[in-house]
């Protein structure tokens, strides 16, 4: 294969995309604030990149993956960000969750110089990005998305066109909104499953068995804080962005989310505890200490 790709953003999710890509037989250059995070990269034959802009330039696709919209901003428009030093004719990848108005801006800068974009947030949980079952969520003209589809292919099993550019960026809030409301709803019902008797096998059975089945009980938290594991995928912290820019969403399209505002509520009050920096599997041990039990594992 042998394209040249600069990835920027080697964090929990960042960096087993770029190693994917580099074992598929790309070149991959990365880039991020820790040093220390390309040494797995390069262990593959990839290269460490000093700063953003030799991550960017010569490569033909430039992939951030980044953790807010104020990074993306940084990283993309910043004076010796990404498109300061990006390739005439190369792409930008984007796959952070970010604000839908962070996206259009980037589109808008993109738009500008003639720089093509695709937007394409990621799907499921870190440890799908490790074993490459990653699912994309993909903003993208018909031409964008063919330069892009190899990567995508590289690095996960499931692509999902949404729409033009921006509608990735739309859809991951959606989807995220879904996935971290039933997060917490799972954890209180486990909580309350635990202070009434049940134990843990027997709440895990019969829900999984049921409607009540899902892939924040029954994937997430099987996996994780239940195994007592809670060093992050996915922080409460980023969490709680991710419920916000759901709710900035809503309150913009003047629309209320009755039962999303309660679960942002929560996640605001875990966020400013030392549970913000945890897994947001750890939903449930903050359920559980509000409820006065210990925390079930299996």
């Amino acid at each position: 294969m042998n394209m040249k790709v600069g990835f920027i953003g080697l964090g929990a999710m960042g960096l087993p995309l770029a190693k994917n890509l580099q074992r598929k037989g790309f070149d991959v250059n990365g880039y991020d604030v820790d040093p220390t995070r390309a040494d797995a990269l390069v262990e593959l034959g990839g290269r460490k990149a000093a700063s953003i802009a030799e991550a960017s330039r010569g490569a033909e696709i430039v992939v951030t993956c980044l953790p807010a919209t104020p990074h993306v901003e940084a990283v993309v428009l910043g004076a010796d960000g990404v498109l300061a030093n990006i390739d005439k004719g190369a792409l930008l990848l984007e796959t952070s969750t970010i604000d839908a108005n962070g996206t259009d801006r980037v589109i808008a800068a993109c738009e500008k110089q003639g720089t093509p974009f695709v937007d394409c947030p990621i799907g499921r949980l870190v440890l799908h990005a490790e074993q490459g079952k990653s699912l994309f969520m993909v903003g993208a003209n018909d031409e964008d998305f063919a330069r892009v589809e190899p990567l995508l292919d590289a690095m996960g099993e499931v692509t999902y066109r949404c729409g033009g550019r921006g509608m990735g960026s739309r859809m991951k809030l959606v989807n995220n909104f879904l996935l971290l409301t039933v997060a917490e709803v799972s954890a209180e019902a486990v909580a309350l499953g635990t202070k009434l008797g049940l134990d843990i096998d027997t709440i895990l059975a019969v829900t999984g068995g049921t409607t009540a089945q899902n892939g924040q009980l029954h994937t997430l938290m099987v996996n994780k804080v239940l195994k007592g594991d809670v060093v992050p995928g996915f922080t409460i912290d980023l969490a709680h962005k991710d419920m916000t820019l759901a709710m900035t969403a809503a309150n913009e399209n003047r629309m209320g989310l009755p039962v999303g505002s309660a679960a942002h509520a929560v996640y605001s009050g875990a966020r400013a505890t030392d549970y913000a920096s945890k897994d947001y599997s750890a939903l449930l041990d903050y359920a559980c200490e509000r409820a006065g039990v210990e925390p079930p594992r299996t």
